[in-house]
């Protein structure tokens, strides 16, 4: 379980000002004292999509677009990037889903690491 601390949010509050579905995604985290996955499951059914409730959701999530994120371009801008706003505007390019889930699915990747993350899939393409 990852836990977004209330600094952390501010912060990407901050970043994300200008981006209402970002926000909504960070009054969601926020709801759920920083419970990344439970935030996670609430903007899914929010949004209209089953997810099982299980934990890891959002891992699993993460996992359905892996090889879309980590494809060299897109895994090198992410890599690159410095600020969560700019790896919502790069997700938003490569991920079809609701902005407020790719909010999430951001901060997932920054509390992961986009590197550790993509690793299974250069070990099998390796």
């Amino acid at each position: 379980m990852i836990t977004v601390t209330a600094v952390d949010i501010i912060e990407y509050r901050a970043e994300l000002a200008s981006n209402a579905n970002a926000l909504q995604a960070l009054d969601m985290l926020e709801d759920c004292e920083g419970n990344l996955e439970d935030a996670a499951i609430a903007l899914a059914i929010s949004a209209g999509q089953e997810p099982d409730c299980s934990d890891q959701w959002l891992m699993g999530l993460a996992k359905r677009w892996r090889a879309r994120i980590c494809q060299t371009p897109s895994r090198t801008t992410l890599t690159e990037a410095e600020t969560i706003a700019e790896q919502v505007t790069l997700l938003t390019q490569v991920i079809d889903l609701p902005v407020s889930l790719i909010t999430l699915l951001a901060i997932y990747l920054v509390k992961t690491g986009v590197d550790q993350f993509c690793a299974p899939l250069d070990e099998t393409l390796g």
